[in-house]
């Protein structure tokens, strides 16, 4: 079993990504890991009352964001794409309080064709469910690349449609 940090420079770019650059100051600075025999993309989060809905809840918004950002690493280590986000839906199980340590996971459960269908889940220390994510996710054409991240080359061309 092999656990990787993942990072964008791994692929060539630089990225101000708010969920998990750890140089963005006003972001939220989550490490991702992919565990490669698992086929699961993971993080461990614990967020303060600046990210609050509710005074003692994380905001639903916040929620989104880290579970749409543990399923897209989850399409570029698991699936080997780049792609964006099309289509999601979440279902709030039990609130998410802030300060309080909880663990994100992200799979692939299905391709077809350049669409990836991705489930992202927010667990809390006993392995429950808080929030679970589904979502479809389309890979990036060369040109959608390129305006995105910049342009894709070499070995990395793969991460691209066809």
């Amino acid at each position: 079993m092999t656990i990787t940090r993942l990072t964008n420079e791994q692929w060539g770019f630089t990225s101000n990504c708010f969920v998990c650059e750890p140089e963005n100051g006003r972001g939220l600075r989550v490490p991702f890991f992919h565990d490669d025999e698992r086929d699961v993309v993971s993080a461990t989060f614990e967020l303060s009352d600046a990210f609050s809905g509710a005074p003692s809840y994380l905001h639903g918004g916040v929620s989104l964001a880290v579970l749409d950002e543990v399923q897209a690493w989850a399409t570029i280590a698991v699936a080997g794409k780049f792609a964006v986000t099309t289509k999601t839906s979440a279902e709030f199980l039990k609130p998410v309080r802030v300060g309080k340590e909880y663990t994100l996971e992200g799979a692939v459960t299905s391709t077809d064709g350049d669409t990836i269908s991705t489930v992202g889940r927010i667990l809390d220390h006993r392995g429950d469910e808080r929030v679970r994510s589904e979502s479809t996710f389309l890979v990036l054409s060369p040109a959608v690349a390129a305006d995105a991240i910049g342009e894709v080359t070499g070995d990395d061309r793969s991460y691209l449609r066809d």
